[in-house]
């Protein structure tokens, strides 16, 4: 199963994060699943500001009014799409980390997916790593609990690392995991950002899970 393969199927990943999922019907996730699908690229074209709710309409297929129906605002429209598309990222993460054997293996896996997701959707991680900064509402007051869940299963390899003796537990695991997402976080928007020449980030990915192990590993004494 490869990082592109978890995102193959939208609809269902939407269906399940709809409001009220219990009476939605096909046709209404099937829509609500255009429409984000839709965002995702008006908003990786255009931007957060520049984005029109008229433009991920007619990039969906519906009348303006019906986004109305699903979402409250274009800022409900962004942190729906964070939220469906980080439970995504946060099932591929759980799914090769499981596959690792030691510890370290599991952290430089975690940090070739992440980077690897962004090689393959650039639309996606331009969204994700770019364009919900620019929302004040998002970043305001969005309890963020995909984010969460992804910091979680980082922490959970680090935690295990230090409770097998493999790496350093002066550094409590929630804070090395915030350190090395800002690290991983940092590499994928100088290469989003490198629109003329983009350096080879799968390569990048093992310099920096390399750099990372280097980093937490036990000081031998």
């Amino acid at each position: 199963m490869t990082v592109h393969s978890v995102f193959e199927d939208r609809t269902i990943s939407a269906s399940a994060s709809t409001q009220g999922s219990g009476s939605a019907s096909p046709s209404q996730s099937d829509k609500r699943a255009r429409i984000l699908a839709a965002a995702e690229t008006v908003f990786a074209e255009s931007g957060f500001f520049q984005a029109k709710v008229s433009q991920i309409a007619k990039e969906a297929g519906v009348a303006d009014g019906t986004i109305y129906l699903y979402f409250k605002s274009k800022d409900d429209v962004l942190i729906s799409l964070f939220e469906s598309r980080m439970s995504e990222v946060c099932e591929r993460m759980r799914i090769n980390v499981a596959v690792a054997e030691t510890v370290s293996e599991k952290l430089q896996s975690f940090v070739r997916t992440h980077l690897g997701m962004v090689e393959e959707h650039p639309n996606l991680a331009e969204v994700l790593t770019v364009e919900l900064r620019q929302s004040a509402k998002f970043m305001k007051e969005h309890p963020n609990p995909q984010f969460g869940e992804y910091l979680k299963i980082l922490a959970t390899i680090i935690a295990d690392g230090q409770e097998a003796g493999d790496f350093d537990a002066e550094i409590p695991a929630p804070v090395a995991a915030r350190g090395i997402f800002g690290m991983v976080d940092e590499l994928a928007l100088a290469w989003l950002l490198g629109a003329e020449q983009k350096f080879d980030i799968v390569r990048a990915a093992d310099w920096v899970g390399a750099l990372i192990l280097r980093g937490l590993e036990r000081k031998k004494l």
